[in-house]
């Protein structure tokens, strides 16, 4: 957790006073392109596919035709819900939903027979426990269920049929990343075969001098700076960025989230197969879709928890709060809240507060200098506060507010974020996520004046591997951290 103020720290010093030039260069090691990740555009949110709903629509409306062939007495809206809802959901788990190369229905036709199977002797079960008078008879029910499969397979089919005219009508532009020789290839490839709905057009270099090869086609232009690639997002309507194998980095994965891009990725052999995985290749290069941060994913109880812990904790910390206010106002006289610029999600800014702790000599020293232990401008009733980190319950309105997470990245200041971004591979990516007012790294030690890389590795290790019951188990490590302060 960081304070108000003083120097670089230590394990960074050298490093963050390298004027480094912004820009791609060699995207072997992700430096430059998250390199000013603060100064982008707000993010683009992703729009929804519109096959998507008709998708659910069409399975919902399969359902509902083949309950007609239920007796009067059995088709009463429960058991039409309990068919609609429970396919629809058994689909969605089974990633049916799922954005994706085109699909076939002979492909999805295994996994839709058997979520529907389960939908309807849920149904058919659930209705015979409750009124054994109106059970489904077993022609009856084996009837409306191949009703239903046949219906969901013409509907789906149509869906297909429809957005595949559509993707050849009208492809989405795209960038390739990669060398820039194996993705001119890929994007020729493309080019040739517009049945993928995927226009190529540029190239993110990540290696350099590598000659392009006289038989690819006519060249895309090879972007290599941030700057390249913002142009071609926005002035192009890239939507779509399409990865070649190993060159996913963190960096350059967050940068094209920020524009709302969609990624993939492609050329790779093995893993699991997916339900519709025969179907999932461009021109048989194997493609994939890259999954979307398991935090953005669960964004909504993740949100939940947030306002419930936090509301909850203001109320029962709230003599605790104005104590602590008395004492600095007391010990330090006015200003008892210490209110400074941060980066947060995706770039944005936003105010943290804290309780004051020390003086710095002027704004831009609060904003430009490092915090570390033993500064000796800050007061007995200072230190008492970042010994036990009660100086940070402020943080607590900035969760209510949404401005932060109880769990996340630890914010930073926007000129230690640049600095840390040019040298440190994969900082900015750590911005994919809420910042919090504690994180993995926190409950590991790193806090105050230590490691920037490797609170950078546990912070990104936390995205990508996020869930509801790691951040509880995070605040109660927390809670329990508080028993024993180090300070920070």
């Amino acid at each position: 957790m960081t304070t108000e103020s003083t120097s670089v720290p230590s394990s960074t010093r050298a490093a963050a006073t390298v004027d480094q030039a912004p820009g791609v260069g060699s995207l072997g090691r992700p430096r430059g392109p998250a390199a000013d990740r603060v100064a982008l555009p707000p993010p683009r949110p992703a729009p929804a596919p519109p096959f998507v709903a008709a998708l659910v629509a069409a399975d919902c409306a399969a359902v509902l035709a083949a309950a007609l062939l239920l007796g009067e007495e059995q088709r009463d809206a429960a058991l039409l819900l309990q068919l609609t809802a429970g396919v629809a959901a058994l689909n969605a788990c089974a990633g049916l939903y799922r954005p994706g190369a085109i699909a076939s229905v002979l492909d999805e036709f295994p996994v839709l027979a058997g979520r529907a199977a389960i939908a309807w002797c849920a149904a058919a079960a659930l209705l015979a426990a409750q009124s054994p008078e109106r059970v489904i008879g077993l022609s009856t029910l084996a009837a409306a269920y191949g009703t239903h499969l046949l219906l969901v397979c013409g509907c789906r089919g149509a869906v297909h049929h429809r957005r595949a005219g559509v993707a050849r009508a009208r492809p989405r532009a795209a960038l390739i990343v990669g060398p820039p020789q194996a993705a001119q290839r890929l994007a020729a490839t493309l080019a040739r075969h517009p049945r993928y709905g995927v226009r190529p057009v540029g190239v993110v270099a990540t290696q350099q001098d590598i000659p392009q090869p006289a038989s690819a086609g006519p060249a895309l232009p090879v972007l290599r700076s941030t700057e390249e690639i913002h142009r071609a997002v926005v002035r192009g309507g890239v939507r779509e960025v399409v990865f070649l194998p190993g060159e996913e980095q963190a960096d350059l994965v967050a940068l094209f989230e920020h524009y709302g891009c969609a990624g993939w990725r492609v050329g790779e052999t093995g893993g699991r197969a997916g339900a519709a995985s025969m179907s999932q290749h461009l021109w048989g290069h194997a493609c994939r879709r890259l999954d979307t941060p398991r935090g953005r994913r669960g964004r909504l109880p993740k949100r939940a928890l947030d306002v419930t812990v936090a509301a909850l904790a203001l109320l029962a910390t709230a003599p605790l709060l104005l104590l602590c206010a008395s004492a600095v106002r007391l010990s330090d006289g006015p200003g008892v809240l210490f209110r400074q610029e941060r980066v947060g999600q995706d770039g944005r800014l936003f105010t943290l507060l804290k309780f004051r702790t020390l003086r710095p000599a002027d704004d831009e020293e609060a904003a430009t200098r490092w915090s570390v232990a033993h500064d000796e401008r800050v007061s007995g009733v200072g230190g008492f506060l970042r010994r036990t980190s009660l100086d940070e319950l402020p943080q607590l309105w900035n969760v209510l507010r949404g401005d932060m997470s109880l769990v996340g990245p630890r914010p930073e200041r926007p000129y230690f974020v640049a600095q840390f971004s040019r040298s440190h591979a994969g900082y900015a990516a750590r911005h994919r996520m809420p910042v919090g007012l504690t994180g993995l790294a926190q409950v590991h030690g790193l806090r105050g004046d230590t490691s920037i890389e490797d609170r950078c590795r546990f912070d990104n290790h936390y995205i990508d591997h996020w869930s509801l019951w790691q951040d509880v188990c995070i605040l109660l490590r927390t809670a329990a951290s508080l028993i024993r302060p180090a300070g920070s």
